[in-house]
């Protein structure tokens, strides 16, 4: 009687998942997510997923799981949770939306708080749009020490040591941003980082016109002549500080 309840059971699970659907499907990549210690990619879900229900004669597709995963996320975005699932440190992933920041800062104490430091920040900026790079090159750029600076960045493994630097004389160690570096900024790749020329975005300065304000009557012949004379102050990339005639500008 026992083995006839297994037969029916298994007969079940495979008339169950031999039509997976993706109402069948979602539960199980949300486990999957939800318990997993590392962000998870499609390709990795889709694997675990096929690895559990080996008995299954179609097996479940890349193409099945991103859509599932699609599903997910509309489904998460919705006000009514406090989670999300996002693509962040190169997979998929719960985490809290930024509105609950505050509340959840308050289960880690001081350490989930604590900001890294300027000296931290810039040597990992360095890393970050230099990568691989080495200490020298580091402290190169900075103008100072930093070893303590490397030192705690590879503590807090948000980078990591990805090789040596064949090609220089000691071949010194070479440093790289890690998946905990992107998980931690919410990006998949160093490709999502902003680019220079973006941050250092040069604003367009609009040359001023400088007039005489005490002018008695502006449509006057004196006002015209003024107007004749007015030069216009603009600044060059140096930050120099030049005087052009209001002709020449008309004329150019």
């Amino acid at each position: 009687m026992y083995f006839r309840f297994l037969l029916i059971q298994t007969i079940d699970k495979e008339h169950y998942f031999k039509r997976m659907e993706l109402t069948n499907l979602i539960p199980h990549i949300e486990s999957l997510i939800f318990a997993s210690d590392k962000p998870l990619t499609s390709l990795e879900i889709t694997e675990l997923v096929n690895n559990a229900f080996a008995f299954m004669e179609d097996k479940i597709t890349l193409d099945q799981v991103e859509a599932a995963i699609e599903g997910i996320t509309e489904k998460y975005s919705s006000e009514f949770y406090p989670f999300q699932m996002k693509q962040s440190g190169g997979g998929w992933q719960f985490l809290t939306k930024k509105e609950y920041h505050k509340t959840i800062a308050q289960l880690n104490g001081e350490k989930f708080l604590k900001r890294l430091s300027a000296a931290s920040l810039e040597t990992l900026a360095i890393v970050a749009y230099k990568q691989p790079v080495t200490k020298g090159e580091i402290e190169a750029i900075r103008g100072v020490s930093s070893d303590y600076a490397v030192q705690k960045l590879l503590e807090k493994e948000l980078i990591i040591i990805s090789g040596r630097n064949e090609k220089l004389p000691g071949h010194p160690l070479v440093y790289s941003t890690s998946k905990n570096f992107m998980d931690y900024f919410g990006i998949n790749s160093a490709d999502e980082l902003p680019k220079i020329k973006e941050v250092l975005a040069e604003q367009l300065v609009e040359p001023t016109l400088i007039k005489n304000t005490e002018l008695e009557a502006p449509h006057s012949e004196e006002a015209k002549d003024a107007d004749a004379e007015a030069v216009l102050l603009s600044v060059t990339e140096e930050g120099e500080l030049i005087e052009k005639d209001n002709g020449e500008e008309n004329n150019s």
